[in-house]
């Protein structure tokens, strides 16, 4: 069915399509302006403003005040593609009679979008620089238009009543996922590197970090015991490399409690003054005990404020459950730090038939990253509690599960404690 014009267009017409114009160009310098000044940072609108470039002054101040522009621009925005598709609509109307309805969708959906959204807003990512300081100073004269600032602030007031919130007020905020993935689109389109990628996402990381997780667990601590000499501690500290040592006796129950910690520097302060034969109990300073749900981030402020680097970690029963120090805090940060004394044992290592074997206290977010799975953390923090979890029991050597994909293999044991899983690809029959 052809469409064909129910009348020639009036006068009234011929002003409505002009105007209808008009507001394409403006909406297409917006949508150019919106994307360009969102893709400029400070540091280079800072640079691009130095360099002289014209429009180069507006764009800093733009951009070192987003919150004078943004929601300004974006009710300017809003404002005219209502105009925009109410004009349409009626002058459609007029022009096509009852097809007019259809007409003007299709003219707002497919020209409008196309070539007033889609097109200047590639523009802008392709050519942000260009985009945002050729757009820099109407966007300045828009966002101070004193009419458009009082709108926009009232409607975000109202917006404040409507959806009450604590600091709604300061306006829209950005998500932990949204900011992240904002992060690594920056890191993909080599506006920073990965390596502060990295370090961006373990200081998001960093405040939902709890002690339990970066500790060193109970089983792994090396420790001496009330009664030891200088000689035999001293001698314990060199040969893992430790400058500090708790000091462990045994209670009434049988059960092993911290007593302090003990300093190498103190022992070997002792033994050049000849009591190297003297017990370690004088020398014990007292130890500091934290729950091992307290935030990592917490913990790293206090061993700043009160000058301690060593911390002991008791559960909710008040047994220990492992020791934290200073540098597993900034590990979390930064990433390994690896000193002479360290013996470097990777996670995972890769054998030549194609499986892997892993140690089994590696952090299941680390597996997940390193194999691209999905195991759930949420109940398990480690393979093993993974695999203590999936079979109920303490398993043998041999046995096996399957999930993800993968065959997982208890390949050792310590006692009642999984040391290393050999992980290998699980082969579907077709």
């Amino acid at each position: 069915m052809s469409i064909v014009l129910a009348k020639a267009p009036s006068s009234a017409d011929w002003w409505m399509i002009v105007v209808i114009g008009l507001l394409f160009v403006v909406l297409a310098v917006m949508a150019i302006a919106e994307m360009g000044l969102s893709r400029i940072s400070k540091p280079k609108a800072q640079a691009l403003s130095d360099t002289g470039a014209r429009g180069g002054a507006s764009l800093l101040g733009l951009v070192a005040h987003p919150e004078r522009w943004v929601n300004p621009l974006l009710l300017a925005v809003n404002v005219c593609q209502t105009v925009q598709a109410t004009l349409t609509g009626v002058v459609a109307g007029r022009l096509f009679g009852a097809a007019g309805v259809a007409v003007g969708v299709v003219l707002n959906v497919v020209v409008f979008f196309v070539f007033a959204e889609a097109v200047p807003k590639t523009y802008a990512v392709q050519h942000p620089e260009r985009a945002a300081l050729r757009t820099s100073r109407l966007v300045a004269v828009v966002s101070a238009f004193w009419p458009l600032r009082v709108a926009s602030r009232g409607l975000i007031g109202l917006t404040n009543v409507v959806v009450r919130g604590k600091g709604l007020e300061q306006g829209p905020f950005v998500g932990e996922q949204e900011f992240l993935g904002i992060v690594e689109a920056a890191a993909e389109e080599k506006v920073i590197e990965h390596e502060e990628r990295e370090l961006i996402e373990s200081i998001i990381e960093f405040g939902d970090t709890v002690v339990r997780e970066v500790m060193t667990p109970r089983p792994d601590l090396i420790t001496v015991d009330t009664g030891s000499t200088i000689e035999a501690a001293l001698d314990v500290a060199f040969e893992h490399g430790f400058s500090r040592l708790p000091v462990m006796r045994e209670d009434e129950d049988g059960n092993d409690d911290v007593v302090g910690i003990v300093y190498a520097k103190d022992m070997m302060r002792s033994a050049r003054a000849g009591m190297a034969g003297g017990l370690v109990d004088g020398l014990v300073r007292e130890a500091r005990v934290i729950p091992e749900t307290k935030p990592v981030s917490k913990l790293m402020r206090e061993m700043q404020q009160l000058h301690f680097h060593m911390a002991i970690v008791a559960d909710e029963y008040g047994s220990i459950a492992g020791l934290v120090t200073l540098e597993d805090c900034l590990e979390e940060l930064v990433g390994e730090i690896v000193d002479e004394h360290d013996e470097i044992d990777p996670e995972v290592t890769q054998l030549p038939n194609g499986e892997s074997m892993v140690d089994a206290s590696m952090a299941i977010e680390d597996f997940n990253d390193h194999f691209g799975t999905r195991i759930p953390d949420d109940e398990h923090e480690t393979i093993a509690g993974y695999l203590f979890g999936v079979l109920e029991r303490v398993p043998d050597p041999g046995e096996h599960i399957e999930a993800e994909g993968w065959i997982f293999t208890v390949e050792e044991l310590e006692g009642r404690r999984i040391t290393s899983v050999r992980v290998a690809p699980q082969i579907i029959e077709s």
